[in-house]
């Protein structure tokens, strides 16, 4: 099957439009990176250096994980949603901006999840 030249356009104008929707949505969150690194001292205790070394597999990585999982598993902590009796207690003293501050710096570190390609 051969696109034409208008077809071939159109793709790619809805790729670069697909793109720019998940862009904006990804960093929709207003948090800080350097406040968020400030705040992420007691969560470095499991999950290691910026989050990407966990000292136990049970631990997960946080380094490169979308800020919106992250803010949202948090918000999950705080409200009893999600169990964890360690997370919960952390969470638990976290203010919303606290939440969207490490969601964000933790997103924006290396990550071992992420290919090298």
């Amino acid at each position: 099957m051969k696109l034409s030249k208008l077809n071939t356009l159109a793709i790619i104008a809805a790729s670069v439009a697909a793109t720019a929707t998940f862009t904006a949505s990804a960093s929709s969150i207003s948090g800080n990176v350097e406040a968020g690194k400030s705040k992420a001292a007691t969560c470095l205790a499991c999950h290691g250096e910026g989050g990407g070394k966990p000292i136990a597999p049970e631990y997960p990585i946080l380094a490169g994980q979308h800020p919106d999982y992250i803010l949202a598993a948090l918000q999950q902590y705080k409200s009893g949603k999600r169990k964890n009796a360690s997370m919960n207690g952390f969470a638990a003293a976290l203010k919303t901006q606290d939440m969207k501050d490490l969601a964000v710096y933790f997103a924006a570190q290396p990550s071992p999840l992420r290919s090298k390609y």
